[in-house]
């Protein structure tokens, strides 16, 4: 069965599970929900002081009207759902060991949720973040919208993608959990999330350009600040909207290929 069919004949097990997933996530905690805006919003302010204030980051001469702080929150909510995404489904079948060996059902129902509970999270407080700092005075283009969808769809299959395939292996190989931190921490500092990519030398700047992340946070971050909007849909090559999630759909179905063959075997790894 492919994944789509899988998914749409279990679709209200997948509500469910998504459903505690999220009523789970802060549960015991006195914050609640606010951590989930609460923690970027901290990093989003050290950021801006370190690198706005300390090391003086110049913005590219498009964007350098705007604060630095608008210029990272519009990649750094994206990029905090990707990652967690990843890291949340790569745990998500060992975390419900106990469920997966009681009950027959499609497990990669328990990677989607998780992955998918990271994004309805992040994508709210991205939201809401960007309507703060629009009623603050900064200039936020929300008819940029549609290069959102396009973007945040785009990483949401990359995510559930790596996920499952991680997901399946980590059943196998514990020390997966482990090297996947460091990995999202090289992976963070690898794209354009807290800086330019027109600061980096030309000769990086070919071999960053082939990040699938670059190639979606960038169009991004460009089409919300207002003066890029038209720069970024009419003048990039229709190639370049299409590989990215093109990339993402191949990437799910060989993580979806790999898990199924696994899958049967994770009661007695458990």
């Amino acid at each position: 069965m492919s994944l789509w069919s899988l998914v749409r004949a279990h679709r209200s097990l997948l509500v469910s599970l998504l459903r505690r997933e999220l009523l789970n996530r802060y549960a015991g905690t006195a914050g609640g929900w606010l951590w989930a805006l609460l923690h970027p919003l901290l990093m989003l302010g050290i950021y801006a002081l370190v690198f706005q204030y300390v090391f003086q980051v110049r913005l590219p001469q498009a964007a350098a009207q705007q604060p630095y702080v608008l210029w990272v929150a519009l990649t750094l909510w994206p990029w905090l759902a990707f990652s967690e995404g990843v890291v949340r489904g790569t745990t998500a079948v060992q975390q419900h060991a106990a469920l997966v060996k009681k009950v027959a059902f499609p497990h990669q129902l328990l990677v989607c949720a998780a992955t998918a509970s990271a994004f309805v999270v992040h994508g709210a407080g991205f939201v809401l973040v960007l309507a703060l700092l629009s009623a603050w005075g900064l200039q936020v283009v929300w008819a940029a919208w549609p290069v959102w969808l396009w973007a945040w769809g785009t990483l949401a299959l990359a995510s559930f993608a790596v996920a499952l395939l991680l997901g399946a292996l980590q059943v196998f190989m514990r020390d997966i959990e482990q090297l996947l931190g460091q990995a999202m921490m090289v992976l963070f500092y690898a794209s354009p999330v807290i800086y330019p990519l027109a600061l980096v030398p030309p000769a990086l700047q070919r071999v960053m350009a082939l990040n699938p992340l670059a190639a979606v946070l960038e169009p991004l971050r460009q089409a919300s600040l207002g003066a890029d909007l038209g720069h970024a849909v009419g003048t990039q090559a229709l190639w370049g909207w299409v590989w990215p999630p093109l990339l993402a759909v191949i990437l799910l179905g060989v993580g979806h290929a790999v898990f199924a063959r696994l899958s049967p075997h994770f009661e007695d790894q458990l």
